[in-house]
């Protein structure tokens, strides 16, 4: 069944996730404003789109507020990688909350129902294991990591307030780690790290031992659930987990990549940064008993897609 066309804002648009969005909602036959300051997003990832009638792209910085009419906002403006938000962690804070408010703002204005793209860093280095949406995470406030943690944090805050105080339409997901084609190469991400340093045939730089874990989810069924939550019911607010429960060990993804690419490549071993989580993995029972998603892209047929991509830009 086709849905009725909806004008949809998408910030963030032009990044990694935003772009994969933007060409989602495109194909579902909506009109999409894509909004963008380029601080970590590129044009190449929606050079694609430029031509199509329904796609709108609007420079400017959710730090500011944002006067259109729309009927859904996807909220995704922030930069999500620790290279990008420890580059300017004042900026990254003011993306979180002041970028949270604004949009709050616009919903409330327009009657839009309105999505937050959360993020697993609200349960910091967690003491629970796998991470339920019920735990309430274990964040150092005062880190290097903080800007991006609890700038979310508060940001989820915020939604949850407006909704008590304004009965505005929120959704909120938290993501979990998801790897893609458009994945920035310089975003200090471990999937990307290793990619471009396995086809340049550098050594591949692992932290610690390589034994903390990580949980790897295909863009393409982030998308998926992140659409299927938009959609659910209004009484439906969430936080839900999105991301793969399938954990693997940053040796084991090393590996595999160098695997993949026919890499000639060495591990090499250094000291583990300040407050990188040991462990990371959603449980997602939520998210398949109310939205019927859970991921489908093994990781194998994943990264092949990602190194392809990363053979372009590298």
């Amino acid at each position: 069944m086709k849905t009725s066309t909806k004008r949809v804002l998408v910030t963030g648009g032009a990044g990694f996730l935003g772009s994969h969005l933007c060409e989602r909602l495109l194909n579902d036959g909506h009109e999409v404003l894509c909004v963008d300051n380029f601080f970590t997003g590129g044009k190449r990832n929606i050079l694609h789109l430029l031509d199509n009638p329904r796609f709108e792209l609007m420079r400017h910085d959710v730090t500011f507020p944002l006067y259109v009419e729309v009927d859904d906002i996807y909220n995704l403006a922030c930069p999500a990688s620790p290279v990008h938000y420890q580059h300017d962690p004042v900026q990254t804070t003011k993306t979180s909350v002041h970028g949270a408010i604004n949009m709050l703002g616009l919903a409330k204005r327009t009657g839009a129902k309105i999505l937050q793209a959360s993020t697993s860093e609200v349960y910091g280095d967690p003491e629970v294991h796998p991470q339920p949406e019920s735990y309430w995470g274990r964040v150092n406030p005062i880190g290097i990591r903080s800007c991006y943690d609890e700038g979310k944090r508060c940001a989820e805050t915020l939604f949850f307030d407006y909704h008590r105080q304004h009965q505005l339409r929120i959704k909120v997901i938290r993501i979990f780690n998801t790897y893609g084609p458009r994945m920035h190469p310089q975003d200090g991400r471990v999937v990307s790290n290793f990619i471009v340093q396995a086809l340049k045939g550098e050594p591949i730089t692992i932290y610690g031992d390589g034994s903390q874990t990580r949980s790897f989810c295909y863009v393409d069924d982030l998308i998926r659930g992140m659409v299927a939550m938009m959609g659910s019911a209004d009484d439906f607010v969430g936080p839900v987990n999105l991301g793969n429960p399938d954990e693997f060990t940053m040796v084991q993804l090393a590996r595999e990549i160098i695997r993949l690419t026919g890499s000639t490549s060495t591990l090499e071993f250094q000291p583990l940064p300040q407050d990188d989580p040991r462990q990371r993995q959603p449980v997602i029972t939520l998210a398949r008993d109310v939205l019927d998603w859970q991921p489908r892209t093994p990781l194998v047929q994943g990264l092949q897609a990602t190194i392809e991509y990363f053979k372009t830009v590298v």
